[in-house]
């Protein structure tokens, strides 16, 4: 009986994959067998051509006008963050059609060539880092499939250096997925998602990672790294995050807004006044973090600007909208912050005070805060 590795390299040949010669094949990505359906990423169904005749049989020509930033196969790709059911509308089909088109697509083989592609944005390349002794040791990890924003990625990644300089950090960097094994997480304090979007690690990346996290180790997230319309590992949004994105304003996209700092205790709000406004793109989500138990260190005053999204969609929390938290995960620790598209943002003193108080604590003075957690 062939194993699935050997069927990927047969299906490559056939499809015209190219393998490098010291590259092993992904084959445990995580939605490699999944049937197509309206819940599919988007990028899935572009992929295999008799999924994509299902789509043109459903809205004719419509899907061949899209831009490619939307419909491309190559990541970063809003293909990678988007389904049928939470992206049909800009294409024109409508809610009632779904059904239909579900049942078409749940039709279709997934066939050895379909799992090839769909594992070709993941990797398993394991890097290798030379990490000073005596510094605490930070991975910065900008693997990025779903929409990258290159302005704020690589200005979070200045500022990040910057900041690394001047407290003494050990910062390294990596783009690969593959980083996420036992034996190369086992060197760092804390791991830094700079604005991650789409779906990134393999299934024993995952459990690495999340074993990892669980046993003591840490997590901070920046901005985009919550900020998919839908997430595909369940564990990350609602247990790691705590809180899943809905949207953020469109009219205007950036405005003012008032941070309150509700935690001024918390070491992750050393240094930050009361308040402060600044201008960037404001997050909501469909949840409060506060429900699974986070310490919210910082809300949006929702009267100091105007959350109203796309198509006029209502984004207001209310009174109590968590934009920073920290919470304990098993043993860990996670911080997440949703400031952060502007570029500028980066060197706002007040976000970067934020920033290197949540990456002290998390990677340092915190080590103890969920140790005794089970």
């Amino acid at each position: 009986m062939k194993t699935f590795a050997g069927l990927v390299l047969a299906a490559a040949m056939v499809a015209g994959v190219a393998q490098p010669a010291t590259a092993r094949p992904v084959t445990d990505c995580p939605l490699r067998d999944a049937p197509f359906s309206v819940d599919s990423p988007l990028v899935d169904i572009m992929l295999s051509s008799a999924a994509k005749a299902v789509l043109e049989k459903a809205a004719p020509g419509r899907f061949s006008k899209l831009p490619p930033r939307f419909a491309g196969t190559t990541p970063p790709t809003f293909a990678a963050i988007l389904s049928l059911r939470e992206g049909g509308a800009m294409t024109g089909i409508k809610a009632e059609a779904l059904p239909a088109i579900d049942a078409e697509l749940q039709k279709l083989p997934v066939t050895a060539a379909d799992k090839v592609a769909r594992c070709a944005r993941y990797d398993n390349d394991v890097p290798r880092f030379d990490l000073p002794k005596g510094k605490p040791r930070l991975l910065l990890f900008e693997k990025i499939n779903g929409f990258r924003d290159g302005p704020s990625v690589d200005a979070a990644r200045a500022a990040l250096t910057a900041m690394a300089e001047r407290k003494g950090w050990a910062l390294v960097v990596t783009d690969k997925g593959g980083a996420f094994n036992p034996a190369t997480l086992r060197q760092f304090d804390a791991v830094i998602w700079n604005n991650i979007s789409g779906d990134v690690l393999t299934l024993s990346q995952r459990r690495a990672f999340q074993t990892w996290i669980e046993k003591g180790g840490a997590y901070v997230g920046m901005h985009g790294s919550a900020g998919d319309f839908i997430y595909f590992w369940d564990w990350y949004a609602d247990r790691l995050l705590g809180a899943r994105f809905i949207g953020h304003p469109m009219a205007p996209q950036f405005q003012d807004a008032r941070v309150v700092v509700e935690a001024p205790d918390h070491p992750a709000a050393r240094g930050l006044p009361r308040e402060w406004t600044m201008n960037d793109e404001w997050y909501s989500f469909r949840t409060n973090p506060r429900t699974i138990g986070a310490t919210v260190i910082a809300t949006l005053d929702e009267s100091s600007y105007k959350p109203v999204g796309m198509m006029n969609q209502n984004l207001r929390m209310g009174d109590d909208h968590p934009i920073a938290w920290t919470n304990c995960v098993g043993r860990g620790r996670m911080f997440y912050s949703a400031i952060g598209h502007r570029p500028e943002t980066y060197s706002e003193p007040h976000h970067v005070a934020l920033l290197e108080a949540a990456i002290d604590w998390a990677a340092i003075s915190g080590k103890q805060a969920c140790a005794a957690r089970r």
